[in-house]
């Protein structure tokens, strides 16, 4: 079992297109995830992407986008272990992985939020989602 593993979903009112073009832009990545290097598994198109992940951590990431009522759930997966010296994975104790974990929750959820806020357009509750 990985050190970190992170799973999060957060609910957009946007189509899964929308979200997808969010992440489909590799320039983007470093800005998301400015330690991690990302090399593409598998590209789903609106469904979303894996990687492979390098740099901080060794292992794979995941968007995987749900249409779900007038929007998407955006699932945000992460498993991973820190890289050595060597590029290699290196599992940390309990300790060290529970706050590992705990700060990339944390960086996930802004990441997600801050996609929401962006693509919702201040749309208010219980508007139509913006297409």
């Amino acid at each position: 079992m990985p050190s970190v593993d992170v799973v999060d979903e957060t609910f957009l009112a946007v189509p899964p297109a929308v979200v997808a073009a969010e992440f489909a832009v590799p320039s983007r990545w470093p800005q998301l995830w400015p330690d991690l290097e990302l090399e593409v598994m598998a590209d789903r198109g609106v469904e979303g992407i894996r990687w492979t992940v390098g740099g901080a951590l060794v292992g794979s990431m995941e968007v995987w986008l749900e249409p779900v009522l007038d929007g998407t759930l955006l699932h945000y997966y992460l498993r991973a272990d820190p890289a050595g010296p060597d590029g290699r994975p290196r599992p940390l104790s309990r300790r060290r992985a529970a706050a590992e974990t705990a700060r990339r929750q944390r960086a996930a959820k802004a990441i997600a939020f801050a996609c929401k806020d962006r693509l919702e357009a201040g749309r208010e509750p219980g508007e139509p989602p913006a297409r």
